[in-house]
């Protein structure tokens, strides 16, 4: 790095949030650790979220924000790639908020550890609230009690081989021969770009897949043949708010197509880059649960 670079480069996209933008961004102000960019990508929101962008770059020169027509997360992600200075990446919806210890702890780990990528949970618990509170006509309480965490005592797994420990199920499921399960604890689920905290070279030149609404899927499968060392942290760092507004909450499925690209759209580089073992362990843990996902959009639809 030289020096003027941050440690970690946040990248957020932006798009009809202006309700929501100012916790994320406080959330952002409020962390332990001061190393940091956020590069906020406008795009194209019709509401208040440009002037509050704005607002926060003029506030603190960590914010950088670019405006730009609306061509969806893949494509303001794909800008914001390629503006990230930092060693490491984080992606963070602009909806949703972060413990104020996240960056801290998940820089030391990468350092210690060495590792290419370090991956935490969300809090389950805030979205069940949230939930509650909406069945019952409740105001949503923005206030959270954040635990303090001590460096020194955190758990954590190590480990050279991601594609034993990351699935898309509820849980792993392992090879026939594998003798040794794999404790629940230590599962990394789902495929959200924003449960990890990853060094750029690694993955700088993945890019998001555009027009499709499951982008997650390819780009992670590329991640994770990318990924030489990985550090599993069990602890809810990220809060997840389940806004019914977003693009995949909001799609119709007419979206069938979109499942057909985001599973066929990795394929070759899956056949191509990965062992035998890291295909067979996709196959099982990732490719498998989105057809299944198909298939029943398709029935859903009357065209299976």
């Amino acid at each position: 790095m030289d020096g003027l670079s941050p440690a970690i480069s946040v990248i957020v996209p932006v798009y009809k949030v202006e309700r929501w933008l100012p916790r994320c961004l406080d959330s952002l102000l409020a962390q332990t650790c001061g190393d940091w960019e956020a590069i906020c990508v406008d795009d194209g929101s019709p509401d208040g979220s440009r002037a509050i962008l704005d607002t926060y770059a003029a506030r603190d020169a960590r914010f950088r924000v670019i405006h730009k027509a609306n061509e969806g997360v893949s494509v303001a992600r794909n800008v914001a790639l390629e503006q990230a200075r930092g060693e490491f990446l984080l992606f963070v919806d602009s909806d949703d908020f972060i413990h104020p210890q996240l960056m801290e702890i998940c820089l030391f780990l990468a350092r210690r550890d060495e590792s290419d990528l370090v991956a935490f949970t969300y809090d389950r618990k805030y979205r069940t609230k949230l939930t509650v509170r909406h069945f019952l006509g409740l105001k949503e309480k923005d206030a959270v009690d954040y635990p303090r965490y001590d460096l020194s005592t955190l758990e954590t797994k190590t480990t050279v081989n991601i594609f034993r420990y990351a699935t898309e199920r509820k849980e792993v499921v392992p090879h026939p021969r594998d003798k040794n399960p794999i404790d629940k604890r230590w599962t990394i689920k789902h495929c959200q770009p924003w449960r990890c905290l990853y060094r750029a070279e690694r993955i700088r030149d993945i890019l998001f897949i555009d027009g499709i609404i499951y982008e997650d899927f390819p780009w992670w499968s590329r991640v994770m043949l990318a990924t030489r060392k990985t550090t599993i942290l069990n602890l809810p760092l990220y809060y997840y708010y389940p806004n019914s507004e977003s693009d995949v909450h909001s799609a119709s499925l007419d979206s069938i197509e979109n499942f057909k690209k985001a599973i066929y759209g990795v394929e070759g580089a899956m056949t191509k880059y990965g062992s035998a073992a890291q295909y067979d362990a996709w196959y099982r843990n990732f490719r498998l649960p989105f057809e299944e996902k198909l298939r029943k959009a398709q029935k859903k639809s009357g065209k299976l």
